[in-house]
């Protein structure tokens, strides 16, 4: 298994903290981080009826059999033994004794909010960034195949049929993790569902049409749409207002955490169907903001990243404010060339009055940068670089 760029930020808060927490999709890689970044600590896997059953009968005695440390493998198949951990680590807050990883992002960090608030840091650790992916010996570095095979390490490491593992991945989520974080008694309902989300990847969140098309009420939309959020499947990406006295677009967009999965749910298999699909733009622009966001979460932060829309069409695909007046804001085009139009919308938002301090950048699907007076033209391969370069993470 290849190194995670995350590796260094878990061994920071590991140095500190005498908890910490890994949180990420199924099949990210949490496992793996923490076992190779820990090779010396007891591994405990809660998926294991024994071990569930132990920690959930006698929390005191399982903890007792781990007193020096260990990794709790998916927490949430135990939520209360974080309230016996707090005071095992109040006791001893020896920095990084215990390391806890978990798969639904709600019961987690609830479960950890309430009982180790100020004893445990926590890491997001997502999908396979596009330095991660090329470590991997073979693994083709060309824009298609790149936004088709998406990041789940297994797809890289034990190298199965793409289609086959993520129609798998897809049945276990629904079969496993839907069941338990919520009683869906239609699964082939709620399987619709997450292909009609797919077909409004980049889009404004419309809880109503998505429901109605799904044949469910407006609450079940919703309550749908945060499981799919707390199995990390999808994210919302949230409008800045600033404090811009603007009629301003309230509603957040949706993205999918992975462009591999994306265009599975798309019914995507082949680069040159990548190429010629209406939603190519769409899969490029979910491609380019995880990217953006796995470089955030990668050094220990939540992304502040947001999108600008007003009532008058002005639109900028992505806003990261870093103080006052000041920032980035990016478009992206997943053409190879560059029109003559791409900077016109940040050419508009930067003339608000208080945004002139807006750093303007261009993502595109090409493979030259330059600097240009209308902004800074980044290839799609740099899109962490730039963040590294504008962003202190």
């Amino acid at each position: 298994m290849i190194r995670r760029n995350a590796e260094d930020t878990l061994r920071r808060m590991a140095a500190s903290f005498p908890v910490v927490t890994v949180t990420g999709p199924r099949q990210s890689g949490k496992t793996t981080l923490c076992r190779m970044t820990f090779a010396d600590r007891a591994y405990v896997s809660l998926e294991s009826p024994s071990n569930r059953t132990f920690a959930l009968e006698d929390p005191i005695g399982f903890l007792r059999t781990y007193n020096s440390g260990a990794i709790f493998d998916e927490i949430q198949r135990a939520p209360g033994l974080t309230s016996y951990l707090q005071g095992l680590v109040d006791d001893d807050p020896t920095p990084g004794r215990f390391i806890l990883t978990g798969s639904h992002n709600f019961s987690v960090i609830e479960a950890i909010s309430q009982s180790l608030a100020g004893r445990t840091a926590v890491l997001h650790l997502l999908p396979l960034d596009l330095e991660e992916r090329c470590r991997f010996p073979g693994t083709s570095a060309d824009r298609p195949h790149v936004m088709l095979d998406g990041g789940y390490p297994a797809l890289y490491d034990r190298r199965p049929d793409r289609d086959d593992w993520m129609g798998a991945y897809l049945t276990t989520y629904l079969e496993r993790d839907v069941r338990q974080t919520l009683n869906v008694g239609n699964l082939l309902r709620f399987q619709t569902f997450v292909r009609l989300c797919a077909g409004r990847c980049g889009q404004l969140v419309n809880l109503s049409g998505l429901g109605a098309d799904a044949g469910v009420d407006h609450k079940t939309a919703q309550a749908w749409l945060s499981v799919l959020e707390a199995g990390y499947i999808v994210w919302r990406l949230p409008p800045w207002h600033g404090n811009i006295n603007k009629r301003l677009i309230k509603t957040p967009k949706l993205y999918f955490t992975d462009t591999g999965l994306l265009c599975h749910l798309l019914g995507i298999r082949t680069p040159e169907q990548l190429l010629a699909h209406p939603l190519r733009g769409a899969v490029f622009e979910t491609w380019v903001l995880g990217e953006l966001r796995k470089q955030a979460t990668n050094s220990g932060r939540q992304p502040e990243f947001y999108f600008y829309r007003d009532r008058k069409g002005l639109e900028v695909d992505l806003v990261v404010p870093t103080r006052p007046g000041e920032g980035v804001a990016v478009e992206i085009k997943s053409g190879e060339t560059i029109g003559s139009d791409f900077f016109s919308g940040l050419a508009r938002f930067r003339s608000i009055p208080g945004l002139s301090g807006f750093r303007p950048a261009l993502v595109y699907g090409g493979d030259e940068g330059e600097e240009r007076s209308k902004g800074e033209v980044v290839p799609w391969r740099e899109t962490a670089l730039f963040l590294k370069r504008n962003i202190r993470l």
